[in-house]
């Protein structure tokens, strides 16, 4: 089965980035607007309760970050996708760095950016217009995030939230 961990954000900017989603991202109906923190990798089932128990320990000892969008970025040339770029801190990059390192080390394919996706699998011609216009754009939006989630990829592509833990303080 498939699995990731990721944080998803205030409902205020998830409502931000489904004003581009429903337009411009394939997987809109898959997945709300989300950092991943782990990429998807598979894991037997059987494996699930020890995996939680580590991420757990991880959870316990990180601590809330701040969640800073500031720009529209694009990862083009590598695949042709929009989104809302995260600004790099200390804490985050911890979690990021704790949630793939030891027992829960898995192969990784890309570095870790952190941003939330806004379009995806776009054609070249739509990106160049789409990106152009909101490279413009400048967005100041910040949260506290106090919490992430362990999630599962369904069968039908949909992803599910198994577990949700809270940062600095989770009482499971």
């Amino acid at each position: 089965m498939k699995y990731g961990i990721a944080v998803f954000p205030s409902k205020k900017l998830q409502d931000m980035a489904n004003s581009y989603r429903k337009r411009y991202d394939t997987k809109y109906s898959l997945v709300p607007p989300h950092l991943t923190l782990k990429d998807p990798f598979e894991m037997e089932e059987n494996q699930i309760k020890e995996f939680s128990k580590e991420v757990r320990k991880v959870a316990k000892k990180a601590s809330p970050f701040t969640l800073e969008v500031y720009k529209f970025s694009s990862f083009y040339p590598v695949t042709n996708t929009i989104y809302m770029k995260v600004r790099e801190n200390e804490s985050l990059l911890a979690l990021h760095n704790e949630l793939n390192s030891g027992n829960l080390k898995k192969e990784t394919e890309h570095p870790f950016v952190p941003h939330i996706t806004i379009g995806q699998e776009m054609n070249y011609d739509e990106l160049s217009d789409v990106f152009g216009r909101l490279k413009l754009e400048t967005i100041n939006y910040e949260e506290t995030v106090d919490r992430f989630s362990l999630l599962y990829q369904l069968e039908n592509g949909t992803w599910t939230v198994y577990e949700t833990f809270l940062l600095g303080n989770d009482e499971k």
